[in-house]
């Protein structure tokens, strides 16, 4: 049976593009059959276009088996709240700059979709965050971040894990992380960087006014409960992709959602040669050349 592969483009990235054009046209070489959504049409090369589907993205379930992604981490925690009741893998290509979700690169392209196509190659669940603001319900594979909005003032955010009182957080804002995110925003302010199989989220402040408050892990079987005390506003951030209104005394409350994300990975490679690969984990820097 023939694979069908979707492609999920950042539209606005020209390199996205070509690189999504390119790998349409090698995947239809290697036998499989290429699906695309409606607003792709206008950007894929005229000869290539009768050999795709074309369907809108909630029926992308039904058809495709992969779904490849192009642009960077942006385009993959895009695609993941797109795709997240689907269960469809993604697999993404990483024409950003970092490219840690993204993690295959141009220059390996040919090499991962022939790989793609013969199957070597293994997908990974990843957790969920759900969090509940007025009764509207976001999904984020990063992060639920509470932040301060439009004001040069801190917030004051109270803290429950469980219903217990943890801390009182003065600062810009406070990040509620999966061990995916730990490598994300958690992690510039300071988070741990934490084993994608590890059971637990993170709670990392950002700019805390309190040198005593730290990161703090929990088992993610935990409910998250955060009210924002202060009356300067705040707004609820899911991975990066919106922004919530958040008023004083308000509240978020953060568990573990039922859904996975799956994601395409390397078959010969582990989590922690990403962590050297990407983000120069444990380099010595005395073997490090020196600029001239």
């Amino acid at each position: 049976m023939r694979q069908c592969i979707g492609l999920f483009i950042n539209l606005a990235n020209a390199e996205a593009v070509r690189w999504a054009n390119y790998s349409a046209r090698r995947l239809l070489e290697l036998g499989a059959e290429v699906c695309i959504s409606p607003e792709v049409v206008p950007h894929i090369a005229p000869e290539l276009l009768p050999q795709l589907q074309v369907h809108p993205p909630e029926q992308f379930a039904n058809i495709v088996d992969i779904v490849l992604t192009f642009g960077g981490d942006g385009t993959m925690l895009a695609a993941a709240q797109r795709f997240l009741s689907s269960q469809l893998p993604l697999m993404g290509v990483n024409v950003g700059k970092l490219g840690f979700l993204a993690e295959f690169s141009v220059e390996e392209l040919d090499s991962a979709l022939d790989a793609l196509i013969g199957g070597h190659y293994r997908i990974v669940d990843r957790t969920v965050l759900q969090a509940s603001v007025r009764g509207k319900r976001f999904y984020a594979l990063n992060d639920i971040v509470v932040e301060k909005h439009a004001s040069p003032h801190m917030i004051l955010l109270r803290a429950f894990v469980n219903e217990h009182h943890v801390a009182d957080y003065r600062a810009d804002g406070l990040i509620v992380t999966t061990p995916t995110g730990s490598t994300a925003y958690s992690l510039s302010c300071g988070g741990p960087i934490i084993a994608p199989s590890a059971r637990v989220l993170c709670l990392t402040p950002i700019c805390p006014h309190t040198l005593t408050l730290r990161s703090l892990i929990v088992p993610d079987d935990c409910s998250i409960r955060l009210e924002l005390l202060s009356r300067d506003p705040a707004v609820v951030v899911p991975d990066g992709q919106l922004q919530e209104p958040l008023a004083c005394g308000e509240q978020v409350h953060i568990e573990l959602s039922p859904y996975v994300v799956k994601l395409v990975k390397h078959a010969d490679s582990s989590y922690f040669d990403l962590l050297r690969r990407k983000l120069l984990w444990a380099a010595d820097a005395a073997n490090v050349p020196s600029a001239p």
